[in-house]
């Protein structure tokens, strides 16, 4: 008795008890004033978000108990401020994932309470693992600021612990950034190094620095004004902005569905009930018989996807083209589909980096490519030379055959000159269909015929009469069946069976695939 008396005397229970308290004060963030008031704001705690990304219950702590204490004499725990950075290990439907989020309740997440280790360490742990990296953020995010200078005595030449591991994990794993608050300086920086970004409308913005600093310059701009949600989804600093905090978590589970856990992975099928043979009939008159008429290029996308898998991306931006990701047959893929509604299709200097994102996303993690084309050429005129909309455009086209990943087409209408030619790889094998509406070329007819007969028509008598004439014969030359017989167009299908070759395209491309990492690094 006496000695089971001394063990316990001799064991640990001081310690486990102080494990406990040093719990409670980690859990209560930023206290009890500063969480009432971003509750008040419409926002959730970094605890609460956490809960709300990840599947219930698999979210472990990594560094729980980290942050800044004070001693008393007798070297006792007088105080304690937890780290402003929280991060772990989860699943998301069942995958494990790296989840991190920012404590803004701690002094507005700036750097002076924050541990950078923390932050190396969950890009570590997701390059090292292999797993999908989640960042929600609000404040500086790592970022410092000016009470830091007094405390530390000193001021010290920029550098950016970690970065070199953001970049790296670009071409490793999926990365998603969550702008869920204001987001400035570092912050912003780790929000567009993503695969997919987005901001809350109303209570995200994003900036390089914030209204104060701004002021000081003499620009005086509300948050909103000056980086709100609707500003960077248009210019594409951000991928997306959602309504709410449960849509934005309910998008990154979406997301990264498609994808593998990393490169050295294979994007996984999913279960399909919607037939590949599934026609619809509406399509034989999607495409406008007059060339002047626009039409809507998102019904024909969620037409010959699976049903329910079209994910757009970037929907505000580059407007020329719209970007996603779909399923076909239940294998996961990558649409670039040509917008007519907006400049006719036209590819300007946003539309062209558009292109190049999706095409870097899609070829760093093993993704068929669908390109639906009605193209008429980059943009012509002033605003194309002001914007180096050519300089774009080269690198679209770069991206393009850079890439590995299989490619397959639809050519619904134009394809014509530079930016035309980007419909796929030359290189390669090619899985080109046209439909019967297919129009193609160098450049346009209409728009070279007089500059090209202007001889034979000066000589005419009758000018209008012999340009109805040669208009007349090349209508007949630039049929697309003219071309098939040539080889030209590897096949020219009924719109209606869209679907079931591009599903027969998908089940052969993945013996076209191969895991691992590419030769280049992913540029953000």
């Amino acid at each position: 008795m006496i000695e089971m008396g001394l063990d316990r005397l001799m064991g640990w229970e001081s310690e486990i008890d102080e494990l406990g308290r040093r719990r409670i004060a980690a859990h209560g963030m930023g206290g009890p004033e500063k969480l009432t008031r971003q509750r008040d704001q419409g926002k959730l705690n970094v605890r609460e978000r956490l809960a709300a990304l990840v599947d219930p219950g698999s979210f472990h702590e990594v560094g729980e108990l980290s942050g800044f204490a004070r001693y008393d004499d007798a070297g006792e725990m007088a105080g304690f401020q937890p780290a402003n950075f929280l991060f772990g290990n989860a699943t998301i439907d069942g995958r494990p994932v790296v989840a991190t989020a920012d404590d803004f309740t701690v002094r507005g997440g700036a750097a002076d309470a924050s541990l950078h280790r923390k932050l190396i360490a969950a890009e570590q742990l997701a390059s090292e693992y292999r797993l999908p990296l989640i960042r929600m953020i609000e404040g500086t995010g790592g970022g410092g600021s000016v009470r830091t200078l007094e405390s530390a005595g000193y001021t010290y030449i920029p550098e950016i612990p970690g970065w070199e591991l953001m970049t790296a994990n670009l071409s490793k794993v999926p990365v998603v950034a969550l702008g869920l608050g204001p987001v400035a300086g570092l912050g912003a920086g780790r929000m567009v190094m993503a695969h997919y970004s987005l901001l809350v409308d109303g209570l995200a913005q994003m900036f390089v620095a914030g209204p104060p600093v701004v002021a000081a310059a003499g620009e005086h701009r509300t948050k909103e004004e000056l980086g709100g949600a609707a500003i960077h989804a248009a210019n594409g600093a951000v991928d997306d902005r959602v309504a709410s905090e449960a849509e934005a978590y309910a998008r990154t589970r979406w997301f990264l569905s498609y994808l593998p856990s990393s490169v050295e992975e294979l994007p996984a099928r999913a279960a399909c009930r919607d037939p590949s043979t599934r026609a619809e009939e509406w399509l034989i008159d999607a495409v406008p018989r007059d060339p002047r008429r626009l039409y809507p290029v998102r019904p024909i996308v969620e037409a010959v996807v699976d049903k329910g898998s079209w994910f757009e991306i970037g929907r505000e931006w580059g407007t020329g083209v719209v970007t996603g990701l779909a399923r076909l047959d239940g294998w996961p893929v990558a649409i670039i589909a040509s917008n007519p509604e907006a400049l006719g299709g036209l590819w300007t200097a946003a539309t062209a980096r558009k292109v190049e994102r999706m095409v870097d996303l899609a070829d760093t993690f093993h993704l068929p490519i669908i390109q639906l084309v009605d193209n008429p050429g980059f943009l012509i005129g002033r605003r194309a030379e002001e914007e180096g909309t050519i300089r774009w455009g080269s690198r679209a086209l770069a991206a393009i055959y850079q890439s590995s990943v299989p490619w397959a087409c639809v050519v619904m209408r134009k394809a014509y000159g530079m930016a035309g030619s980007g419909h796929a790889p030359a290189d390669r094998f090619r899985w080109r269909m046209a439909w019967p509406s297919g129009d193609w070329g160098s450049l346009p007819i209409a728009g070279g015929l007089e500059a090209a007969y202007r001889a034979d028509l000066e000589a005419a008598e009758d000018p209008a009469a012999k340009l109805a004439e040669i208009k007349a014969r090349l209508e007949q030359v630039r049929s697309p069946f003219r071309t098939a017989e040539k080889f030209g167009v590897e096949a020219i299908i009924d719109p209606r069976a869209t679907r079931a070759e591009l599903c027969r395209f998908a089940n052969m491309a993945q013996r076209g695939l191969k895991a691992g990492a590419k030769g280049r690094g992913l540029r953000p």
